[in-house]
Protein backbone atom coordinates (compact mmCIF):
# COMPACT_ATOMS: atom_id res chain seq x y z
CA UNK A 1 0.00 0.00 0.00
CA UNK A 2 1.50 3.47 -1.71
CA UNK A 3 1.11 6.28 0.90
CA UNK A 4 0.87 10.22 0.44
CA UNK A 5 2.76 12.62 3.39
CA UNK A 6 1.43 15.89 3.70
CA UNK A 7 3.57 18.16 5.71
CA UNK A 8 1.66 21.12 6.42
CA UNK A 9 3.37 24.62 7.12
CA UNK A 10 1.36 27.33 8.69
CA UNK A 11 3.77 30.80 8.67
CA UNK A 12 3.65 34.54 9.80
CA UNK A 13 2.20 36.11 6.53
CA UNK A 14 4.09 38.75 7.95
CA UNK A 15 7.25 36.97 6.70
CA UNK A 16 5.59 35.22 3.49
CA UNK A 17 8.63 36.33 1.36
CA UNK A 18 11.27 35.22 3.54
CA UNK A 19 9.59 31.79 4.17
CA UNK A 20 9.46 31.48 0.84
CA UNK A 21 12.71 32.51 0.15
CA UNK A 22 14.37 29.80 2.56
CA UNK A 23 11.75 26.89 0.97
CA UNK A 24 13.10 27.66 -2.21
CA UNK A 25 16.59 26.14 -0.98
CA UNK A 26 14.71 23.36 0.41
CA UNK A 27 13.41 22.72 -2.77
CA UNK A 28 16.67 23.02 -4.52
CA UNK A 29 18.25 19.93 -2.15
CA UNK A 30 15.64 18.21 -3.61
CA UNK A 31 17.42 18.96 -7.18
CA UNK A 32 20.55 18.79 -6.19
CA UNK A 33 21.01 15.95 -3.94
CA UNK A 34 19.54 12.55 -5.09
CA UNK A 35 19.34 11.43 -1.58
CA UNK A 36 16.71 13.77 -1.36
CA UNK A 37 12.56 13.06 -1.61
CA UNK A 38 11.22 15.63 -4.51
CA UNK A 39 7.92 16.67 -3.37
CA UNK A 40 5.54 18.63 -4.58
CA UNK A 41 4.75 21.68 -3.02
CA UNK A 42 1.09 23.81 -2.93
CA UNK A 43 -0.12 26.76 -1.72
CA UNK A 44 -4.02 26.90 -0.81
CA UNK A 45 -6.16 29.32 -2.84
CA UNK A 46 -9.46 28.27 -1.68
CA UNK A 47 -9.37 25.66 1.45
CA UNK A 48 -9.87 24.45 4.37
CA UNK A 49 -6.41 25.48 5.34
CA UNK A 50 -5.31 29.23 5.28
CA UNK A 51 -3.65 30.98 2.10
CA UNK A 52 -0.60 31.04 4.84
CA UNK A 53 -0.04 27.59 4.26
CA UNK A 54 2.89 25.79 2.66
CA UNK A 55 1.68 21.95 1.86
CA UNK A 56 4.86 19.52 0.68
CA UNK A 57 3.53 16.41 -0.60
CA UNK A 58 5.29 13.30 -1.68
CA UNK A 59 4.37 9.57 -2.44
CA UNK A 60 6.45 6.94 -0.73
CA UNK A 61 5.74 3.09 -0.85
CA UNK A 62 4.62 2.68 2.56
CA UNK A 63 4.17 3.95 6.02
CA UNK A 64 7.26 2.79 7.17
CA UNK A 65 9.22 4.55 4.18
CA UNK A 66 7.52 7.97 5.15
CA UNK A 67 8.68 8.16 8.64
CA UNK A 68 12.21 7.04 7.63
CA UNK A 69 12.30 9.65 5.44
CA UNK A 70 11.10 12.29 8.42
CA UNK A 71 14.25 10.36 10.64
CA UNK A 72 16.60 11.24 7.55
CA UNK A 73 15.05 15.05 7.35
CA UNK A 74 16.25 15.58 11.11
CA UNK A 75 19.49 13.69 10.99
CA UNK A 76 21.07 15.69 7.85
CA UNK A 77 23.13 18.91 8.77
CA UNK A 78 22.02 20.87 5.17
CA UNK A 79 18.22 20.50 5.60
CA UNK A 80 18.70 21.23 9.19
CA UNK A 81 20.16 24.54 8.98
CA UNK A 82 17.85 25.95 6.76
CA UNK A 83 15.10 24.22 8.84
CA UNK A 84 16.25 26.18 12.05
CA UNK A 85 16.52 29.48 10.00
CA UNK A 86 12.41 28.81 8.36
CA UNK A 87 11.83 27.80 11.93
CA UNK A 88 10.69 31.55 13.30
CA UNK A 89 8.30 32.05 10.90
CA UNK A 90 6.12 28.88 11.35
CA UNK A 91 2.66 29.17 13.14
CA UNK A 92 2.20 25.51 12.89
CA UNK A 93 3.42 22.59 11.56
CA UNK A 94 1.16 19.23 10.95
CA UNK A 95 2.08 15.98 9.39
CA UNK A 96 -0.53 13.97 7.48
CA UNK A 97 -0.57 10.61 6.33
CA UNK A 98 -2.68 9.07 3.21
CA UNK A 99 -3.38 5.58 1.95
CA UNK A 100 -3.22 5.47 -1.43
CA UNK A 101 -6.26 3.54 -2.42
CA UNK A 102 -6.04 1.66 -6.05
CA UNK A 103 -9.00 -0.21 -6.79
Amino acid sequence: MSVTMRVLQQYNVKFEKEFMELEKKFAGLEVRRPDFKKGKRLKPISAIEPCNTLIWEGEFPDLEAAKKWLDFLGGDPEHEELFVRQAPYFKQVKIEFYENLEF
